[in-house]
């Protein structure tokens, strides 16, 4: 096993690639690693060929495969990826700084892939509006609004019939 493979296993995750017993975990790995044929994988695991074929062909085996190449790319590439995502933050380009601070914002979890700042402030103001609405009605319910002058919510977006 190579030097980040032995760092994985003692990370203490959860999920599919830490459900797996040791033998399909070091198959996840050698198959990861792409540098043994699938009869010598087999053979590392003390399985047949065959085994592993069927290892391959599981569900739970698939999902492992994919959280580990998840685990190995991020340890090794995030920190890096994100150093020149910053970097990129100072260039001469109006867009690439722009499409730079969009996927800064969207790794962090404080944008959507679906989102834009205008989409953002709309839905803002849209659940805003929303809100007051629905106080508004509540209020009208219990009586709050009660005065002489009349509030009438009128919805004249509704279907209209011909006259």
């Amino acid at each position: 096993m190579k030097k980040s493979s032995k760092k994985l296993d003692k990370i203490g995750q959860l999920g599919p690639f830490f459900e797996l017993d040791k033998r399909r975990q070091k198959a996840v790995i050698l198959l990861f690693e792409d540098e043994l044929t699938d009869e010598e994988i087999a053979k590392n695991v003390q399985r047949r060929r065959s085994t592993l074929d069927n290892w391959k062909n599981d569900d739970k085996f698939k999902a492992a495969q994919e959280q580990y190449k998840k685990l190995v790319v991020k340890k090794d590439f995030e920190s890096k990826a994100l150093r020149e995502l910053v970097n990129l933050l100072n260039a001469k380009s109006e867009m690439v700084r722009l499409q730079t601070a969009i996927t800064i914002l969207k790794m962090s979890g404080m944008m959507s892939d679906n989102s834009t700042p205008e989409l953002d402030k709309a839905k803002v103001r849209k659940a805003n509006a929303e809100a007051d609405i629905a106080r508004w009605r509540a209020d009208e319910l219990t009586g709050k609004n009660k005065s002489d002058d009349s509030t009438v919510l009128v919805d004249d977006i509704g279907d209209v019939e011909d006259e």
